[in-house]
């Protein structure tokens, strides 16, 4: 599993290597909630997707992403929010296989 390294700003842009995949994500916190925006290879294949502690971000296979993206609140169960970034709000990469393994 690898984590993402994020900034506690309100509005945040990376391209990321994540196992042979080119990953470009925009994280942007609104009043109703922080929310992702996930490009693999020069392609966007979710938009819009709100982050809830725990919760699948790419859930379907058929977007052609290799594993799966998660936030995880590491002192709580809150669902993250742009000023807890990098340290209470981690953003997780997991390749397929590791995503079996805990099902």
């Amino acid at each position: 599993m690898q984590t993402i390294t994020l900034q506690a700003i309100k509005a945040q842009e990376m391209t990321v290597r994540l196992g042979d995949q080119s990953v470009t994500l925009r994280i942007y916190q609104r009043t109703t909630g922080l929310y992702i925006d996930i490009g693999n290879d020069d392609l966007w294949i979710a938009q819009g997707v709100i982050c809830i502690n725990g919760n699948k971000l790419v859930r379907y296979s058929h977007l052609g992403f290799r594993g799966e993206l998660f936030f995880a609140d590491m002192k709580g169960s809150d669902d993250p929010t742009y000023d807890g970034l990098g340290d209470r709000f981690q953003l997780f990469y997991a390749t397929a296989e590791e995503m079996s393994a805990a099902a």
